[in-house]
């Protein structure tokens, strides 16, 4: 009988450090479960500061993007214009050099006679005197 409860003693022992292995067990995945959850809120707050960093540094860029080609744009409207301006005071100067051209070799042409460079004379010095 003495070996009966001895072995009824080893199995109750060997229930209870079952029973303690068991809870411990449990303990553990609860505590690797409570990690595992931990790294996971980590890793998405981690994921969600890189997005934003992700973002802000994209919105930066679109905004310098816009800045250099607005800045590229005025310098191409103002090349343009100066061009233009350049382009219509040579033209300016073309049509003068040639209206003076013309009215010279009119001039020439009506001057080739004495008599008429003396009545032309005579009608700009009375245009002089009228006003």
């Amino acid at each position: 009988m003495k070996m009966i409860k001895e072995r009824e003693a080893s199995i109750d022992d060997a229930l209870k450090a079952a029973n303690k292995a068991r809870q411990e067990m449990e303990s553990l995945q609860a505590d690797h479960q409570k990690l595992i959850d931990q790294a996971k809120e980590e890793r998405d707050g981690i994921l969600k500061e890189a997005r934003k960093l992700r973002e802000k540094m994209l919105d930066e860029s679109r905004e310098k993007a816009l800045i250099e080609y607005n800045r590229m744009l005025d310098q191409a409207r103002e090349a343009i214009e100066n061009e233009k301006k350049a382009a219509i005071t040579d033209l300016r100067n073309e049509v003068a050099t040639l209206s003076i051209d013309i009215a010279e070799k009119l001039m020439r042409h009506k001057m080739s006679e004495a008599e008429k460079q003396d009545s032309y004379v005579r009608k700009l010095i009375d245009e002089v005197k009228i006003n």
